[in-house]
């Protein structure tokens, strides 16, 4: 079966999808609608669907043998070239179920990787995603390579003898472990040069100390990027399929009362994220864990969006942004399918907003929402700075009222109201003091 595996992409090949889900548990997905949805961003074309109830997750094949060789004649039915799992599987259960089905078998962390590959444009999306694909398979060269022969030593007289050459000479040296160095060596120098653009965009997110920042986040397809262009003609591809756009853009949104908040998209999340796309992607999340305020985008008209909502939070929940201050944002209202989900969705989380990112439905009542997240309650404050520090007296003259201002030698005493929860904004721009006079 070592063909099979040449390739892993699955662009343009007949597929059989199979859910396994243990029984007694809850089971998200029972269409196995996200999974379709991948393997159709990934050029697949769906042909079968194979769902099965287990008791116990079968260490040879997953499903069990007997399910196995049932798979196998379903897929040979239908003249099908790959067969996608919605599950992770070990290299031993993918190696099995090649040679019982005698076709490609794929999982949900190979599948996801193949999309992120095809999907990545800039140079730090490309290092990424290279970086979670040679994670994802240094363990499994077992099974992946077809040249798994031993090199043999010169005295063999052969060809691969006389690449070895001195110190090669004996029992020779397997093909696989050359692999696993080169692929070890190379993930080393992909995390450095990763290492090179984290540090530059920790850099660039803390020159932002004096602006509020906002971050988008939400499932895959949810109309993050339609409302970053919507908010701040940011220009952003958007394209009605999964993980449409991989990289984070950070572009000026003009509130009322407020200026020079920044927003930020992020890459999509779904159930299951791979831990390993969650780590590679440390620099683009970490938008959203230096964020102020985090706009979670749930799809409305779709009719998992709870599971979604769930499996977001999840996610935020990984890189540290479970306790992060949140706006919930029910999206797509000019779509509206099943109008109980919708309402359900309103009954569970009474603090959302309902928009539509298409229409722009109600994003005047989101950047009110916005603006009182960013003021809060009114205080009145006396900020001493030198006359110099043109940061602090250029934020207090866009964001707060100024009552009174007077100079005395090379210093400035500013006398104003502004938002409670604008305070941390104006302390990381270190002025010489800062007293809360008045709250209200």
């Amino acid at each position: 079966m070592e063909k099979v595996r040449e390739q892993l992409q699955v662009r343009k090949e007949r597929a059989v999808l199979v859910a396994a889900a243990h029984r007694g548990r809850k089971n998200h997905n029972d269409n196995l609608v996200e999974l379709s949805a991948l393997a159709r961003t990934a050029g697949a074309i769906v042909i079968d669907r194979f769902q099965q109830k287990i008791s116990r997750i079968h260490p040879a094949t997953y499903i069990g043998k007997g399910k196995a060789e049932m798979l196998a004649e379903r897929v040979k039915k239908n003249r099908a070239d790959v067969i996608i799992f919605d599950n992770d599987l070990s290299p031993a259960q993918i190696r099995e179920l090649e040679k019982i089905i005698q076709r490609k078998v794929l999982d949900r962390s190979e599948l996801i990787l193949d999309i992120f590959a095809t999907r990545a444009k800039t140079r730090q999306a490309k290092l990424q995603v290279d970086l979670a694909q040679l994670e994802y398979t240094y363990p499994r060269l077992t099974r992946m390579w077809s040249h798994l022969d031993t090199l043999a030593g010169a005295a063999g007289g052969t060809a691969a003898g006389a690449v070895g050459g001195i110190g090669t000479r004996g029992t020779g040296e397997k093909q696989l472990e050359i692999d696993r160095r080169l692929v070890a060596k190379r993930i080393t120098e992909l995390k450095r040069q990763l290492a090179g653009i984290d540090k530059r965009k920790l850099r660039e997110i803390a020159g932002r100390a004096g602006h509020y920042k906002i971050c988008l986040v939400g499932y895959t397809n949810a109309g993050k990027s339609t409302l970053m262009n919507a908010l701040t003609a940011a220009g952003v591809f958007v394209e009605d399929k999964l993980f449409a756009t991989l990289d984070t853009r950070t572009r000026k949104w003009i509130l009322e009362g407020a200026s020079e908040v920044l927003l930020s998209d992020t890459v999509g999340f779904v159930r299951h994220l791979p831990h390993h796309l969650v780590a590679s992607f440390k620099a683009t999340l970490e938008e959203a864990v230096n964020a102020d305020l985090l706009l979670h985008l749930a799809d409305a008209s779709n009719p998992e969006a709870f599971e979604q909502i769930e499996s977001v939070d999840n996610v935020l929940a990984d890189i540290g942004c479970a306790q992060k201050e949140k706006l919930l944002l029910l999206n797509k209202a000019d779509a509206l399918g099943d109008i109980a989900v919708f309402e359900a969705l309103q009954t569970v989380y009474p603090d959302a907003i309902c928009i539509s990112a298409k229409t722009g439905l109600n994003l005047d009542r989101l950047a009110a929402a916005v603006l009182a997240k960013i003021k809060g309650s009114d205080v009145t404050i006396q900020v001493s700075c030198s006359a110099g520090n043109g940061k602090v007296q250029s934020f207090l003259r866009a964001n707060a009222a100024i009552l009174d201002r007077q100079y005395i030698d090379s210093s400035v005493t500013i006398k104003a109201r502004l938002g409670k929860n604008q305070l941390a904004l104006l302390k990381r721009l270190k002025p010489r003091e800062l007293e809360v006079i008045e709250s209200f």
